[in-house]
């Protein structure tokens, strides 16, 4: 199982220098895991930088994984994972998700470099272009 977080989603779905690095985990949609809170992020991101037509489509994307809602079990492991590893609540949430999924956690976000269960590849360039790949 794969779980791809905010940011490689963004990556992807914009095109971006490391677009190819996440592109294997979201097309295999039959394993991928997609935790609500990256939803919100990625439909609040995509809506800033683009439109909401754009928005609405990346989340229909998305939807093509599994969808992992917010569970007390995910949101109390998540306290304790964010507490061991000084992560950022949003952060906590996905790494949690990941980890009770059973699935790799896919990110350019270097809060998770390092961390067990994570593939981490760093950011070869910042949001630019309004330009995307197309979605299927």
């Amino acid at each position: 199982m794969n779980l791809v977080d905010t940011s490689g989603w963004i990556e992807f779905l914009f095109g971006g220098g490391n677009a190819d690095v996440f592109a294997p985990a979201i097309e295999d949609t039959a394993n991928l895991v997609v935790p609500v809170i990256c939803m919100y992020e990625v439909f609040k991101k995509v809506n800033a930088v683009a439109d909401e037509a754009k928005a609405l489509q990346s989340i229909a994307q998305m939807k093509q994984g599994q969808v992992v809602d917010l569970t007390e079990d995910i949101a109390l492991r998540a306290a304790l994972i964010s507490l061991k590893y000084r992560l950022p609540m949003a952060d906590s949430l996905i790494l949690s998700t990941a980890w009770t999924k059973q699935a790799i956690l896919w990110t350019q976000d270097d809060h998770f470099a390092g961390l067990p269960e994570v593939r981490y590849c760093k950011a070869r360039t910042k949001l630019s272009s309004r330009r995307g790949r197309s979605h299927r």
